[in-house]
């Protein structure tokens, strides 16, 4: 099959992919998922980082929302907008690799049997985030590992910093690559002009670096709360060490299984030799193994609980390494049945999604967050004659009347005590909240839309 031809089908995959995915959860969820409205509600007050993650996500959802305010549909676009450019990007990497370019196109749909990179996409989150950072950063890693341009380490640097600025568990992969580089400089087959990657990284994570600092570090302490209990207690159980990690591996087994079905129809055995005094080889196996290595050890040692949505971007290269592995074996004259079991996955997964959402009910997706909203205006229009600026919550209650409202009110964490002590009615503060507590303590007008407790404060 021609180049042309394979570039052709690769564009339709992702053409298709992009539109399938913006499609299906716009028609079938009633509203935005939890970390996309999360994501919102920082960026209506933006900042160089949040409680619980550095300030990426939010950056990238708040440009969309100057561009097409509250319409659900952009942000399931500007989700599958980053899955896509990092689909983009490992094709122009595989390229490297294969001088059929085959090889680049099985390695980039073998990703769709990977739930990571179709049904969990429609939620935009810092996982999500990662995806096109994490895909750019090995690229010119290795464009910088193989010519030793300037510019290549230098882009390596900035990618690498937009990718800490998503999510820390970025680090992983940059662990990975920088014992990599160690080798290969042990080896005096990459110089030290590598380093220079050094300086576009500090000069864009260094605002960050600044609010972690004056924010007592509040984003990394979150962290370390969700990854165990363990680290405050200060007693960890010993059965934590063991059972966290074997569930690691586990799930990791049961996520790959849909993406080797798929290998199965491609390939005629698993036979192979690995010649590891192969520089290409080596590459894939520190960027693909070494990452879950990191993550397994961290379960392990310190007996922390891994979740399954981390490991969204770590297997973006994962088709590229197996695919290079097993390339002799790979059957090119019934390569026809691997595309079928891929189009049978392409149309499976989003259908499960969108009869998961109809069929599901009582989901996150199906809270009426537009209806509570306009209740809240319509008894806001009533008391008041300033607008809505401020709305203070937790971000789920609070994140969705900041998206939903006219005014776009900024969002603030916090409690009741937060709107009686530090804000002004003139700032126009709408708080949503504990039932009991609202009772008790709204300085302002009180009422209930939708099992929802709402306090107004205003001027009248």
């Amino acid at each position: 099959m021609a180049n042309n031809t394979l570039k052709k089908i690769f564009f339709y995959f992702l053409i298709s992919h992009l539109l399938i995915w913006t499609l299906v959860p716009f028609l079938s969820n009633s509203n935005l998922p939890r970390d996309t409205i999360e994501a919102l509600a920082w960026g209506s007050n933006l900042d160089w980082g949040f409680e619980k993650h550095p300030p990426l996500s939010a950056f990238a959802v708040e440009i969309f929302y100057q561009i097409f305010g509250n319409q659900d549909w952009a942000y399931y676009f500007l989700s599958q907008i980053f899955v896509v450019s990092a689909f983009f990007i490992v094709w122009v990497f595989s390229k490297e690799f294969f001088k059929n370019q085959i090889y680049c196109l099985i390695s980039i749909l073998l990703l769709e049997g990977i739930y990571f990179y179709n049904f969990t996409t429609p939620e935009f989150n810092v996982n999500v985030c990662q995806l096109p950072f994490w895909a750019l950063s090995v690229l010119y890693a290795w464009k910088g590992f193989k010519d030793n341009k300037n510019s290549d380490w230098l882009l390596f640097g900035l990618f690498a910093a937009l990718g800490i600025l998503s999510k820390y568990l970025f680090i992983y992969l940059l662990v990975a690559m920088d014992l990599f580089f160690f080798y290969m400089i042990v080896k005096k087959k990459v110089s030290l002009k590598s380093l220079i990657s050094l300086i576009p990284f500090f000069l864009v994570l260094s605002p960050h670096l600044i609010w972690l600092t004056e924010n007592n570090y509040i984003t990394i302490t979150y962290g370390l709360h969700r990854t165990s209990d363990a680290f405050y207690a200060g007693d960890p159980q010993l059965f934590n060490h063991i059972k966290y990690p074997l569930t690691y591996l586990a799930k990791q087994i049961g996520v790959l299984i849909p993406f080797f079905v798929m290998l199965i129809f491609a390939i005629s055995k698993f036979k192979t030799k690995f010649n590891f005094k192969d520089k290409r080889l080596i590459f894939l196996l520190a960027i693909n193994i070494l990452p879950l290595i990191f993550m397994f050890l961290t379960s392990l040692l310190f007996g922390v609980k891994i979740r399954t949505m981390w490991m969204t971007p770590f297997y973006l290269f994962f088709g590229i390494l197996i695919v290079y592995i097993l390339q002799k074996n790979i059957k090119l004259k019934k390569i026809k049945n691997f595309y079928i079991v891929f189009l049978v996955f392409f149309i499976l997964s989003p259908s499960c999604y969108f009869l998961n959402s109809k069929i599901k009910k009582d989901q996150r997706l199906d809270y009426p967050a537009e209806e509570i909203s306009e209740e809240v205006q319509k008894n806001w229009n009533k008391n008041f004659k300033n607008d809505i600026n401020i709305v203070v919550g937790q971000a789920w209650w609070a994140g969705n009347l900041s998206y939903h409202l006219e005014s776009r009110p900024k969002y603030i964490r916090g409690y009741l005590n937060f709107v009686k002590e530090r804000l002004n009615p003139k700032d126009g503060i709408v708080y949503i909240g504990d039932k009991s507590m609202l009772k008790k303590s709204c300085p302002g007008v009180l009422f209930t839309t939708h099992s929802r407790y709402i306090c107004m404060v205003g001027t009248k």
